[in-house]
């Protein structure tokens, strides 16, 4: 997962093919994205406020789910 510089994201990975952005968020909690267009990853890699990117772009415009990590027993 790429590192990210902002207040309120830490790691973005973007699946091409699936079409799905995962975004983990300074809380720690990962979330992805359905059926979001690399445009969209691409303007948010280059957003100058990762932050403000994601409200205007992301945030109500796709279906999402928290990502559950896998716990090593």
């Amino acid at each position: 997962m790429p590192h990210v510089q902002s207040s309120v994201m830490t790691f973005v990975k973007f699946d091409d093919e699936a079409g799905e952005l995962d975004i983990t968020f300074t809380s720690g909690k990962t979330y992805r994205y359905l059926q979001v267009p690399a445009e969209i990853y691409d303007g948010l890699l280059d957003a100058e406020s990762k932050g403000e990117f994601f409200n205007d772009n992301i945030k109500d415009a796709f279906v999402y789910s928290e990502v559950r990590s896998r716990r090593k027993p």
